[in-house]
């Protein structure tokens, strides 16, 4: 018998070429973001306006920037804040999310109503508008850019883990173990739990890379986090005036962006090539 492989969540499907280098990317990233802030000694807010635009080399490893400061500190501080970030609000979004889909799957009537019209109601919601209202009580601070894509971002999880784990319940064997005796905290951890949490790991990937992409483009923007704060997409826009004097520096946070997201994509992908 012959499996739909897009079917198969992340954790089922085998670890081919693509998921493999997708994996061992992240690896690396997420070293640089961890480790990098205390391997490199230069502050990132130090500046130095005689090293200004100091090309890659010499006293500046990856250079510095039209300020003076160490761009190789920058990026390992900018990758931090751009994991650290994606990773808290997938977090925030997926356990509230899978916690509400639980609970709407398995007592139905006005609870699954009452969450499906909440849904309903946040999907109706452009998600960029939703940031950008909460931004507007606090400009370029950490909080509500945080609860915004958070709110953005659980209903994908509320509405997948409500209907896979409905589509369970169904199933005779649930309802035999029901008539057997067999408690919900048993039903859950054995038949529900397995199922779900590798579709949960699947959509977690694909929501830090939104996580990433929305932080680094807000930011870009001018209504994300502000400077001197070392994010990835306000290092981009800082620098672009002086992209005809120093194009690499420019490019060096826009590709550490790009290959943070192709990691996390990679490691969701299909398997199936």
């Amino acid at each position: 018998m012959s499996t739909d492989i897009a079917s198969v969540p992340l954790l089922r499907r085998p670890l081919n070429g693509a998921r493999l280098f997708g994996s061992a990317l992240l690896v690396v990233l997420a070293g640089f973001a961890i480790l990098g802030p205390w391997l490199v000694q230069a502050d990132p807010a130090t500046q130095d306006f005689g090293a200004s635009l100091a090309p890659i080399g010499g006293d500046y490893l990856l250079g510095a920037d039209h300020y003076g400061r160490s761009l190789l500190a920058r990026l390992a501080y900018g990758a931090r804040l751009s994991f650290g970030m994606a990773f808290l609000t997938t977090l925030a979004a997926a356990i509230p999310g899978a916690l509400l889909g639980l609970a709407a799957a398995w007592y139905g009537g006005w609870i699954e109503r009452g969450l499906e019209l909440l849904a309903t109601v946040v999907l109706a919601l452009p998600g960029l508008m939703l940031v950008l209202l909460l931004l507007a009580f606090a400009p370029g601070n950490f909080g509500p850019l945080f609860l915004g894509l958070a709110l953005t971002l659980w209903v994908e999880f509320y509405r997948v883990t409500r209907a896979t784990t409905a589509a369970i319940l169904r199933q005779p064997h649930i309802e035999a173990a029901k008539l057997l005796g067999f408690g919900s905290g048993y039903i859950l951890r054995c038949y529900i739990m397995p199922v779900i949490a590798p579709t949960i790991a699947t959509l977690a990937a694909f929501a830090m890379a939104t996580a990433i992409i929305a932080v680094s483009t807000l930011s870009a923007i001018s209504v994300g986090l502000q400077p001197p704060t070392p994010e990835l997409g306000s290092m981009i826009v800082e620098l672009l005036p002086y992209y005809a004097e120093a194009p690499v520096h420019v490019l060096l946070p826009a590709v550490l962006i790009f290959l943070l997201v192709l990691g996390l994509q990679l490691v969701a992908q299909r398997s199936d090539r």
